[in-house]
């Protein structure tokens, strides 16, 4: 844990003198709620306050990817802000990480704020609720500030709210307009609610794709809260939603998790029932998927909370209610400062109990551990192309792990069969146990099937991190612990002398893809092998790149660019003074062949989603570093498509295409174009001339579905009307994981395991392609592994796509049902986009 950073910024802070703290309004210059607040202004008021105060000092712990300020604002008596290293180093002893016993009973209450950038009454809210933390005339906060150490993070997304509120501030009236037809009501797309590249920053707490994320969850881990509360707001018509959470509640929380929820709640509602204010509790928002900023504080032993004011983007500085009231910002500010202090009130109340608690949340974790699962195998680690991605995630997550005893027989749950098998354990897998600080987060994380209490649920029902990277890995009901530290194996750059007739690389995770970007931005020729091969005692799969000097003589420093390229990738490249391969196809051979550079245009506007526009967008620039043109989808019509030979249609409704456009598209193609669509953008080419995309492969198919849908109509005319809302989850798919059966010998494929697992978010089903490559398909209902998925839509997933590669002309287009880098944490599907970039058409 480091104390380097909060040294210093505790020394700075003592030197300040104490001066005049102004209240927001003073400092700002407006009343709270008379317009929005820009995020560099917020970031100086806490500035001024920390500096004019010193029961306050604050943390710059980040930044956005648009480089504003990420800040943190610590905040109680004075006494304990000069011994803020203290409280948290005690902090931690209490978990564990570090030894020994604290030597003060202060809690640690965290409140972040405006995570959705639209949702923007948070920010607002915060620097009224620091001014009253700090606010001497105010003697409950003074009291509250003895026992409890406050942590506000203003903005945990101020690239999101700056969109939002910059556009807002430019759009209104004058005078408050409150009529939702008004602009100002009606956010262009993509709106302001995700990050910079558009990402919904409170699915990524656990994942941490996001760089607001990761340094957000690092500080996190330095201090472990004992409270943390997530600030939002929803529809403009809903009441206030405080806790305690719906069902379905994660089975690993524990009763003491539940109760402090209920005293939250009932400490709010006293406030709010002084004036008057709606709310409701226990309804919708639930505690399981675990990247929430409520439930991954829970998994990590904090009490963890969504807060949910009514308005969000389209509510601007006031707006029309359903019921004829005008909800203004002064409204939703109110409400969200008074949650803020009668938190930190139960938190102040209650602060003997509450350590308590968690003291003893974190000896159970290391010394017995809850759960069916009590540790996990991760098989022949070392030679799987994402297991460094995999350690990186634990890392961040703070999830400790070890090596394997050399020989060690076992039986466990074998995530590839779905069933108890048994196995044996070398020096090369890893072991997870759930005897430690995050065990009860190592168990979600790597848990097969989490146990449904509802199934009427906010987000995805599955995530196991095996399926996710596709490592092979057991869960065993015993504990076993790790024989000792697993030590990762360092890479030993390429030291490579002379000038080679060509340079090999494998092919098999996004490092590699990453690298051969690299390459085609510097311009250097590269062509990849469509069989498998053996050269000089190595063996390299379909998909391996070669580098040959033939074709690069025009590169100066051409060996020195591919191998310095290779050592930043971590790539490991076998020189080749021959093109005579020792098995297989020589470098020369028709099936070598050349990479023509992708030229890519991303299109994006209304229409079309952002979340899967941004997963596409960032795993291009930040993840391959390559270049793309993005255009809205309404500018296909205008657009010269010959530019590019590589156009990706994102999730989406495109029905505001015109015949002509969708014709344009289609001449695009047959004439070498490449297009890439995905989910629900598949709809344009279903039944569509020309394409071989169907949703039945006959029409006995067609009239089943047709027949079961009737079916469904008919026990829907006299169900009860409350029970519409389970009937209709009978349809949906939530987050299942399918096994998937891919074809390897096809580009696509390359690289991968003949066994993919995929995420489902929809109930799209096509049939197989009759005129194409069916590359990814799901052949049988026992293909399914977990995840909840409707009774209705079930069978219908037996013998239907997944990936397909329909060839028109010289050209191709991609089908892609599923997502396969879902919120980029689904990281052995990127080598699949990265093949559809690549290498499909080469």
């Amino acid at each position: 844990m480091k104390k380097l950073l909060l040294s210093i910024l505790l020394l700075s802070f003592i030197v300040h003198v104490q001066g005049q703290t102004k209240s927001p309004a003073e400092f700002l210059g407006y009343e709270l709620g008379d317009r929005f607040t820009p995020h560099h202004k917020i970031v100086a008021y806490f500035e001024h306050v920390a500096q004019n105060n010193r029961n306050v000092v604050l943390e710059q712990y980040g930044e956005s990817y648009e480089l504003r300020p990420l800040v943190l604002a610590f905040v109680s008596s004075q006494t304990n802000i000069e011994n803020i290293n203290q409280i948290r180093e005690d902090n931690l002893k209490r978990t564990g990480y570090l030894d020994g016993s604290p030597a003060n009973n202060i809690a640690i209450n965290w409140m972040s704020y405006n995570v959705h950038g639209n949702e923007a009454v948070s920010s607002e809210a915060s620097m009224w609720t620091l001014w009253e933390l700090i606010n001497p005339d105010n003697h409950n906060t003074k009291v509250w500030l003895e026992n409890t150490m406050v942590i506000l993070d203003p903005c945990i997304n101020p690239d999101g709210r700056d969109r939002y509120a910059m556009w807002y501030n430019q759009k209104m009236n004058t005078r408050m307009q409150p009529d939702r037809q008004s602009m100002e009501h009606n956010e262009p797309w993509p709106g302001g609610r995700p990050n910079h590249y558009l990402f919904d920053l409170n699915r990524d707490w656990a994942w941490q794709t996001q760089k607001e994320s990761e340094a957000r969850i690092k500080v996190y881990n330095q201090w472990m809260p004992q409270v943390h509360t997530d600030f939002h707001e929803q529809g403009i018509d809903s009441p206030y939603y405080f806790p305690p959470a719906a069902e379905p509640l994660h089975k690993q929380l524990t009763p003491y998790q539940h109760e402090f929820q209920n005293l939250v709640g009932r400490n709010i509602a006293k406030y709010f029932d002084q004036e008057n204010w709606f709310y409701f509790t226990k309804e919708r928002f639930d505690l399981l998927y675990p990247s929430y900023g409520d439930s991954w504080p829970m998994y990590n032993g904090a009490i963890g909370m969504t807060i949910e004011q009514g308005g969000s983007g389209r509510a601007g500085i006031g707006v029309l209610t359903a019921e004829g009231d005008t909800l203004t910002l002064k409204d939703r500010i109110a409400h969200h400062h008074t949650t803020g202090l009668a938190i930190t009130e139960v938190t102040s109340k209650n602060v003997d109990n509450l350590l308590k608690e968690f003291t003893n949340y974190f000896k159970d974790n290391r010394q017995a551990p809850r759960g069916n699962y009590k540790s996990f195998v991760i098989k022949n680690a070392e030679g799987h192309g994402n297991l460094e991605s995999l350690l990186d995630l634990l890392d961040k997550n703070g999830i400790q792990y070890g090596a394997a005893a050399k020989k060690t027989n076992l039986r466990g749950f074998d995530y590839q069969s779905g069933k108890t098998a048994s196995f044996s354990t070398d020096e090369k897998d890893i072991i997870i146990s759930a005897s430690q600080p995050k065990s009860v987060l190592a168990q979600i994380l790597f848990e097969p099937s989490p146990i449904l209490a509802d199934s009427i649920t906010y987000d995805i029902t599955s995530w196991a991190l095996p399926y996710a990277y596709g490592v092979q890995a057991y869960a065993m009901e015993s504990n076993v612990e790790p024989a000792g530290i697993y030590i990762r194996k360092p890479f030993e750059e390429n030291k490579i002398e002379g000038k080679p007739l060509a340079y090999i690389a494998p092919w098999s995770n996004t490092n590699h893809a990453a690298y051969l970007s690299a390459l085609l931005n510097d311009k250097i020729r590269v062509r990849y092998a469509a069989y498998p091969f053996e050269f000089g005692n190595e063996k390299y799969p379909s998909g391996s790149i070669l580098i040959t000097r033939r074709g690069n003589e025009n590169i100066v420093d051409f060996d020195a660019k591919v191998i310095a390229l290779a050592n930043k990738h971590k790539i490991g490249l076998k020189a080749a003074q021959t093109a005579f391969v020792d098995k297989g196809k020589d470098f020369g051979s028709p099936d070598v062949h050349y990479i023509k550079p992708p030229k890519v245009a991303l299109v994006g506007g209304q229409g079309i989603s952002s979340l899967n526009f941004g997963e596409i967008w960032h795993f291009m620039e930040q993840e391959l570093d390559y270049p793309l043109s993005i255009f809205e989808k309404d500018q296909l019509t205008q657009i010269d498509l010959q530019d590019y030979n590589v156009i990706i249609l994102p999730a989406g409704n495109y029905n505001s295409l015109t015949d002509a456009t969708n014709k344009k598209l289609q001449e695009w193609v047959r004439a070498g174009g490449k297009l890439i669509a995905m989910e629900s953008a598949l709809s344009l080419f279903n039944e569509k001339e020309g394409y071989a995309l169907k949703a039945y492969s006959n029409e006995e198919e067609k009239k089943a579905q047709e027949k079961q849908n009737e079916d469904m109509a008919k026990a829907a005319q006299t169900s009860p009307f409350q029970q519409e809302e389970r009937r209709n989850i009978s349809t949906n798919v939530a987050g299942a994981i399918y096994q998937v059966k891919l074809d390897t010998t096809h580009p696509l494929a390359y690289g991968m395991n003949e066994n993919y697992y995929t995420l489902k978010n929809n109930n799209n089903r096509y049939a197989y392609l009759m005129n194409g490559q069916n590359v990814g398909i799901i052949p049988t209902s026992d293909n399914y592994r977990t995840g909840f998925i409707g009774y209705q839509v079930k069978p219908m997933m037996a013998q239907s796509l997944i990936f397909g590669v329909d060839t028109l002309g010289k050209g191709q287009v991609i089908y892609m049902v599923d997502n396969p880098s879902f919120r980029n944490f689904w990281q052995n599907g990127k080598l699949i986009m990265a093949n559809a970039l690549f290498l499909v058409g080469q």
